[in-house]
């Protein structure tokens, strides 16, 4: 009876203790999860509030990583996304086409933009362009007002403004060593080119065409194209010129390019073709041996991570011997 007595007094006490044990249990189990959750946080945050002047010379402070973004700038959006930003983009410009994602995200506009729509997005920051800063001023203190964060990002005409470009949008969203990641691999690309360049003896003279005729415009200096083709011991035949410049055929036809890169080829058909039947244009070594070229725009002309690949194709295409 006796031994019964305490059986049973034993199992009474554990049926007490369990509940406690499992209790301690949790708690510990909700702590660890707790502080996991508080550490996680922490490094989430450890690099904001973040203080740094954009494009337009203002002091931007940025108190918390955003979470939403828009970008009204085709370049812009692309960092962002290289940035690995593409599930916090809510909106982009009317002219995005890249990566191929942007096809379905909201439209908020280009030069123009959607105010409307934009505040009824109400995204944390707004990456806009200094042709927004200088035309519309009451939008972006709209913008301001609602809470909207502006970011003013510049033109950029070199590889080194797009560089600085990658880095305050990746300070800006908490991306800064991705930015810094992209930037170095960029570098590291256009070394080697130029590395491999070294081995042109005979430098060939480059037409660059980025509209057809009858309005013929080209590429001169402060342009990437004029960059990338000094990069690769190529001779930009407009060199003389600066920025984008219009020229008649009978101004090109002198110039008696090696090569002609054309970079329209996305909205007129069989560009090469059509250079190539130009009455008058038969003795410019570059039709006479058909080295006409049709590159992506996209890739040579906007400023984000891609303009490697710009370099990097033309390289093959004016010198293949080599870059092959």
């Amino acid at each position: 009876m006796l031994k019964m007595n305490r059986a049973i007094l034993l199992a009474l006490v554990l049926l007490l203790t369990i509940p406690f044990i499992a209790g301690c249990a949790s708690n510990e189990t909700n702590d660890n999860t707790q502080e996991t959750v508080t550490k996680e946080n922490e490094s989430k945050n450890a690099t904001f509030p973040v203080t740094f002047t954009d494009d337009a010379g203002r002091e931007i402070t940025i108190e918390e990583e955003p979470e939403t973004i828009v970008s009204i700038q085709t370049s812009n959006t692309e960092i962002a996304f290289a940035l690995g930003l593409g599930d916090k983009i809510i909106g982009v410009s009317d002219y995005c086409n890249y990566p191929a994602e942007t096809e379905n995200i909201t439209k908020v506009g280009g030069q123009d933009i959607n105010v409307e729509l934009v505040l009824s997005l109400l995204p944390d920051i707004a990456l806009v362009t200094d042709y927004h800063y200088k035309a519309h001023p009451t939008v972006l203190k709209q913008f301001e007002e609602a809470g909207i964060q502006t970011i003013v990002v510049g033109s950029a005409a070199s590889f080194e403004d797009v560089y600085e470009n990658i880095e305050m949008i990746g300070l800006a969203t908490g991306t800064k060593d991705k930015a810094l990641e992209i930037i170095a691999d960029m570098k590291k690309r256009h070394e080697a080119i130029k590395e491999k360049a070294k081995a042109v003896v005979d430098k060939k003279r480059v037409w660059v065409e980025v509209s057809p005729e009858p309005d013929i415009f080209t590429t001169g200096k402060n342009t990437f194209m004029h960059e990338m083709l000094e990069s690769i011991q190529a001779i930009n035949v407009a060199g003389d010129q600066v920025g984008w410049v219009k020229m008649n055929e009978e101004e090109i036809v002198k110039l008696n390019p090696d090569v002609i890169i054309t970079t329209y080829g996305y909205y007129i058909e069989n560009p090469k073709e059509q250079v190539l039947a130009r009455n008058g244009w038969q003795a410019v070594p570059a039709v006479k041996n058909g080295e006409v070229y049709d590159v992506d725009s996209d890739t040579v002309t906007r400023p984000g991570p891609r303009l490697i690949e710009g370099v990097e194709t033309l390289a093959k295409l004016i010198y293949p011997e080599i870059f092959e």
